[in-house]
């Protein structure tokens, strides 16, 4: 069974074994290799909390939207999981729709100007409104490599493996894909955000709160929160400065959706201030840039390194190795991906 706290993945570390990395779809019996995953990735990670019974959930949940429309609509996660040599490494997903169970919310920044000619002053205001300007979207989310393996590029390869699966099953999905990242935290670990909004609504801290958007989602967060909007001025400076900026650990994860397409800075998590980020899915890079070919040859090659996906629904897997031209597959990443001649591929640049 695939683990991740291993000896052999110690081993292939020390050793830097020469391997393909492999993303597929989540099964069943990756419950204890996610609990490991969310064990080492700590709080924050709303997509893999550290419980075996949910992560159970969400791996059958997974399932029954690779199969069935109707769990798609009801805004399932499809789990994907990064391998290296069997050895469970990291995760991402994808949901087809978001807002189908409870309104998908998020807070919207707007501009109020007032003028007063008694002072001859005109004033502007930046407002946080609750919104569901995203209901019915697509969101990709979920993506984390284990510590240990980071320095790889397996988080690029989880990210952008997502957008391949879109790009496979694009009659899925609707017009825009959405991403949000966790907020900044201070040095104690909490979000000045949330300190400054959340704390006043909720009565619990922050991990407290994390761990239950975690296990049951963050509906609460909705269902107690302000109904009004807020004014950003009346926010303590450090909150404000925290607006849409992501944890530390996330700025990488922030720098590769910009260079996929996606924008920032009008929305932000109602959790903990983190940025929302958004993009029309046909012009994702990704998908606007992969192509499909069929496979021609099978051999040793020396191209350019290129991601490679193959299969649809609970077959489908991407990996990442040389293509020597149009077709030509390099032989390592056609065996890692269990590929031959005749066999369908969606090629991008790596």
């Amino acid at each position: 069974m695939p683990q991740t706290l291993s000896a052999e993945r110690n081993e292939l570390i020390a050793t830097s074994v020469e391997v393909a990395p492999v993303v597929r779809i989540g099964r069943s019996n990756d419950v204890e290799s996610l609990f490991n995953l969310a064990i080492a990735g700590g709080s924050g990670l709303t997509n893999l909390p550290p419980d075996r019974s949910a992560l159970a959930a969400k791996l059958a949940a997974s399932e029954r939207a690779i199969y069935h429309d109707d769990a798609r609509e009801a805004g399932a996660a499809i789990l994907l999981i990064v391998e290296v040599e069997d050895i469970v490494v990291g995760t991402s997903c994808v949901f087809a729709r978001v807002g189908a169970e409870w309104p998908f919310y998020s807070y919207r920044l707007t501009r109020h100007t007032a003028r007063s000619q008694a002072v001859a002053r005109i004033q502007s205001q930046g407002l946080l409104n609750l919104v569901n300007d995203f209901d019915g979207e697509t969101e990709v989310g979920g993506l984390f490599i284990d510590p240990a393996w980071r320095g790889h590029a397996l988080g690029a390869l989880a990210a952008r493996a997502r957008y391949l699966f879109i790009a496979a099953h694009r009659s899925w999905f609707k017009r825009r894909v959405i991403a949000e990242l966790r907020g900044w935290q201070d040095e104690a670990g909490s979000p000045p955000v949330w300190d400054a909004i959340g704390r006043h609504f909720y009565e619990m801290e922050f991990s407290e709160a994390d761990r239950t958007g975690a296990l049951s989602g963050n509906q609460f967060i909705a269902d107690l929160g302000p109904r009004y909007p807020l004014y950003v001025s009346m926010l303590p400076e450090a909150a404000r400065g925290a607006l849409g900026r992501p944890h530390d650990q996330g700025r990488l994860a922030y720098e590769m959706l910009i260079a996929e397409g996606f924008h920032a800075g009008d929305y932000f998590d109602i959790f903990d201030g983190g940025p929302t980020l958004v993009a029309n899915i046909d012009d994702v890079h990704t998908v606007r840039e992969s192509r499909n070919y069929e496979v021609t040859e099978i051999a040793k090659c020396s191209g350019p390194l290129a991601l490679v996906a193959t299969g649809m629904g609970p077959d489908f897997r991407v990996g990442r190795g040389k293509v020597a031209a149009a077709g030509t597959v390099d032989s390592q990443l056609a065996k890692a991906l269990d590929i031959g001649t005749g066999d369908q591929v969606r090629v991008v640049a790596a």
